[in-house]
């Protein structure tokens, strides 16, 4: 099912679930995905619809067309591609997307296409997998246009080496989808016309885990490298405490005793 067009205007992002995986799927192809105000509530919208979702377990993020997602849409006159920041000039809430830190601790796979750069390549270094076309190239170029990067900045060194992670934001340069997975920007490098289907088949070996689960590793996972090796132990041990209260916990011990598979229902 597709989500609503928001506000009466065109819908640029497609929302649509089958089987536990949702897909979000960026469509303005002929702006190559670049983000304008408009399409900033639809991006807001579909994330925030998959986070609060039980019935969507993991997420595929892809473009329209041939590209991912380009960044911002420097020429739009339809407000921010950041979105809208109530506050003062200096204070400013900020944590108001996916790509600036919602936390979402489902898993999310980004199914790069095509061109992915400036909000894209922020998003996707928010993703847990990042699954390339061979046609992809990635980019920070905001340094060539006279700005900073500040999410991108923070999150990009944290995924891959430094020096490979500065040598993309401090030049503004591209690289293709080879030398993506060579750093370790991108998992996997696939061919084109068989992205989604690798991206599905990812997603269906990630469903087959129990979801609670899975949401609280990744909330462990995320949360660990920022508390001290006893508080993180702590925080863990309370984690699996709640996880073990679960309908799910239950029913995956009775499996496991009744050798069969488990019927996962997400409480």
């Amino acid at each position: 099912m597709s989500g609503p067009t928001l506000r009466g205007v065109e819908q640029t992002v497609r929302y649509d679930l089958a089987g536990h995986v949702a897909t979000i799927t960026y469509d303005r192809p002929e702006k190559l995905n670049a983000i304008d105000g408009a399409m900033r509530e639809q991006i807001n919208a579909a994330f925030s619809r998959f986070r609060v979702d039980d019935e969507a377990w993991v997420a595929v993020v892809t473009g329209s067309g041939r590209a991912f997602c380009v960044g911002a849409d420097m020429r739009s006159e339809t407000g921010s591609a950041a979105g809208d920041f109530p506050g003062s000039f200096w204070e400013r809430p900020t944590v108001n997307s996916f790509e600036s830190g919602w936390e979402i601790n489902k898993p999310v796979i980004a199914a790069v296409n095509g061109h992915c750069l400036g909000y894209g390549l922020t998003l996707v270094t928010w993703c847990d997998f990042v699954i390339a076309s061979e046609r992809a190239t990635f980019g920070f170029p905001e340094v060539t246009v006279g700005i900073p990067t500040i999410v991108g900045a923070i999150r990009l060194p944290q995924k891959i080496n430094w020096q490979y992670a500065m040598e993309l934001l401090l030049t503004g340069e591209r690289i293709d989808a080879a030398r993506a997975k060579e750093i370790g920007l991108a998992g996997w490098v696939v061919p084109h016309d068989t992205l989604l289907d690798e991206a599905r088949a990812l997603a269906a070996r990630l469903v087959r885990a129990a979801p609670l689960a899975a949401r609280a590793t990744k909330e462990m996972a995320v949360r660990a490298p920022g508390l001290g090796a006893v508080d993180a132990i702590r925080f863990g041990e309370a984690m699996r405490r709640v996880a073990a209260a679960t309908e799910d916990a239950a029913e995956g011990a009775a499996a496991f005793r009744e050798r069969r598979e488990p019927v996962w229902r997400g409480r």
